[in-house]
C-alpha cells in the first residue's frame, strides 16, 4: 500500500517527505493521540553537533526529558556492565546505533567512542535538501511536532459541514444525500483536494470527517485505508466509493450525481 501511494523510492526522490510520512507525522500523531505531556528520550550531547547543546529538560510545544544528555557512549556501557545488563546483539555485528536498514552500516569499534562516532554509520549517502550531510530523521528537529498548519475546509464561510468519527455512522443513515470526504490535514493529497471540494460544496452537500485520529473506527464504518477517501451517500443510505485519482470538480460532481 505504501509503495502504491508513495513509490518505493520516495526516500531517494524526496528525503524530507519520506521523513514526514514515515517518521515525523506518525510519531507526532502518536504523541497527540496519547495526549503526551512530556516525551522522554535518550538523546545525548556527544551524538553530534545538532545535539551538542541539548539539556536534560527542553520546554516547548513538545516538552522533552533527556536524562542521558550529559552522558557519553562509554557511560552507557559502564552502566550495563555495572548492572549485569546484556548489550544489544547488533553491537556484536558492528552496529553502535541503528537507523533505517537501507542506510545504516557497521562502524569500526575504534570509532564508536569518538565524538559523533556512535551515529556515524547512519544516514549513509543521504543529504538534506540544502546539500548538508543528513544526521537527523526529523523527529527531533525544531518544529517537527507541527505536522500541519491548520485544518482543511476551516474558513468561516466554508460550506463544507463537519462530522466527527463518532457521529459518522448516524450521518450515513440520516436520509440525506451527501458527499463524504475522509481526510487527514497533514496529507498532501488531501490538501491538494481542498479547492475542488470547497467549490463543489457550493452546489452539493459535502461533509468532511477527519479520519487519521480514529483509523480503526474509520475502517470499520467505511473501510477507509488511506487518505483522502471519498464517498457518495444516497438518501437511502447506499454508499459508493470514489476510486479515481482524478479529483477535479467536474469528476467529483459527475460521480456524485451518478451515485445518488
Amino acid at each position: 500500500e505504501y509503495d502504491a501511494k508513495y513509490g518505493a523510492n520516495l526516500w531517494k526522490e524526496d528525503i524530507e517527505e519520506y521523513d514526514r510520512v514515515c517518521k515525523v507525522e506518525p510519531f507526532g500523531r502518536l504523541l497527540s493521540t496519547l495526549k503526551t505531556s512530556c516525551m522522554i528520550n535518550g538523546r545525548r550531547r556527544d551524538h553530534g553537533n545538532e545535539r551538542a547543546h541539548i539539556g536534560v529538560w527542553e520546554d516547548g510545544k513538545s516538552v522533552k526529558l533527556q536524562p542521558l544528555a550529559y552522558w557519553e557512549f562509554r557511560d552507557c556501557f559502564d552502566y550495563l556492565e555495572a548492572r549485569g545488563v546484556s548489550a544489544h546483539p547488533l553491537h556484536d555485528q558492528g552496529y553502535p546505533s541503528i537507523g533505517d536498514a537501507k542506510d545504516t552500516v557497521p562502524v569500526p569499534k575504534e570509532k564508536w567512542f569518538e565524538y559523533a562516532g556512535e551515529r556515524s554509520g547512519r544516514f549513509q549517502g543521504l543529504v538534506n535538501k540544502d546539500g548538508s550531510t543528513k544526521t537527523e530523521c526529523g523527529i527531533h528537529v525544531d518544529g517537527a511536532e507541527k505536522t500541519f498548519d491548520r485544518d482543511l475546509w476551516d474558513a468561516a464561510d466554508s460550506k463544507v459541514a463537519t462530522v466527527t468519527p463518532a457521529g459518522l455512522s448516524a450521518a450515513l443513515k440520516d436520509g440525506e444525500s451527501k458527499l463524504v470526504v475522509v481526510y487527514a490535514p497533514w496529507c498532501k493529497f488531501c490538501q491538494a483536494l481542498e479547492p475542488a471540494v470547497a467549490e463543489l460544496a457550493g452546489s452539493v452537500s459535502v461533509v468532511k470527517c477527519r479520519g487519521d485520529e480514529e483509523r480503526a473506527l474509520m475502517e470499520d464504518v467505511l473501510g477507509v485505508k488511506s487518505f483522502p477517501s471519498i464517498y457518495a451517500v444516497a438518501a437511502d443510505g447506499k454508499v459508493s466509493k470514489y476510486e479515481s485519482e482524478e479529483r477535479g470538480v467536474t469528476q467529483l460532481k459527475a460521480f456524485y450525481e451518478a451515485s445518488i
